[in-house]
């Protein structure tokens, strides 16, 4: 990939060509079966299509799917094309029914998509899964429309393979600003807490998501690939729905948000991607991860309200 000139403050991940060459020999191929152990924690260069009838019988906790959206998108060295709903449908579905015989019977499944194409998203999921709800989450990025309001959105529906499942609500719960501090009685904070940086409180977490922040170039897991997830986003998916050690599964890697963030959080992981390239910048994003967990917007085990993470205080 040709390299676009960064300015001086830009942390956007890249390749060396040394790297390049570095990190290719760390992927992996699956042209014949495999058993867990052999691809667990790495990064499978090549068509999900071919890989995964290779891949071992219910060994997935949980199912990650960002397939390309129905629109016309270049990814790096690939180009999909715009289908018809109803063909966009029937292509979910080719790839959904080969991934069942992977999953778990208490895994969850989360799959990505926009407006335009989630209710086709729906009508192949529904065949397969038991839907419990869609979550709609903010895109704040891009510029705005002449002619149609600007659209900041996408949708994930998260579905079950069973009605046993696994759902870590403590684990997600939200920190937010207390605008309005009610008390008991006697004085004492009602459902909220004190704090030297303010009050807080902690909220159950609700299919509408208004505190992700989109990777842009000032932060330090931004990649130039068109559609990356945030980690933040990633790790309530992950936080939610697995327990430390679970097995995480993206079939569609891209640069390696999936895998990068289940590291992060004690899980383990394997990506499938196409695209050599975005395979290495994951595997460069997995060494970074080594020695540096931080997620963006998750502090000491709670996911904070955007923009309301305290900064530390200044000594007296």
């Amino acid at each position: 990939m040709k390299q676009k000139p960064r300015a001086g403050l830009n942390r956007t991940l890249f390749l060396t060509k040394t790297e390049t060459k570095k990190f290719r020999s760390r992927l992996i191929h699956a042209s014949q079966p495999v058993a867990s152990e052999q691809i667990l924690n790495k990064t499978i260069l090549q068509d999900m299509i071919e890989a995964v009838p290779n891949l071992p019988d219910q060994f997935v906790d949980l199912l990650f799917l960002d397939p390309p959206y129905n629109l016309p998108k270049r990814f790096n060295e690939t180009f999909f094309k715009k289908k018809k709903l109803k063909d966009y449908t029937s292509w979910m579905c080719e790839w959904l029914a080969p991934m069942m015989r992977l999953l778990k019977p208490t895994a969850s499944v989360y799959i990505c998509c926009d407006w335009k194409c989630s209710q086709a998203v729906f009508e192949a999921a529904q065949q397969f899964f038991k839907i419990r709800s869609r979550i709609t989450w903010e895109r704040e990025k891009g510029r705005g429309a002449l002619r149609n309001w600007k659209n900041s959105m996408e949708d994930i529906w998260f579905c079950t393979v069973s009605k046993k499942y696994t759902f870590n609500v403590n684990d997600v719960k939200l920190k937010r600003r207390v605008i309005a501090p009610y008390t008991h009685t006697n004085g004492e904070p009602k459902d909220w807490e004190k704090s030297r940086d303010g009050n807080y409180r902690l909220t159950h977490p609700s299919n509408l998501w208004t505190d992700i922040t989109i990777p842009f170039w000032s932060m330090p897991e931004n990649t130039d690939h068109p559609t990356q997830k945030p980690e933040k986003l990633l790790a309530k998916l992950i936080l939610a729905s697995t327990h430390p050690g679970d097995v995480v599964l993206d079939p569609f890697l891209g640069t390696g948000a999936a895998s990068v963030t289940a590291k992060k959080l004690g899980r383990q992981y394997v990506g499938i991607e196409i695209d050599e390239y975005y395979c290495c910048l994951a595997e460069k994003r997995l060494e970074i991860a080594e020695s540096n967990r931080v997620i963006q917007g998750y502090h000491d085990g709670v996911f904070w309200e955007r923009n309301s993470f305290p900064r530390p205080q200044r000594e007296e």
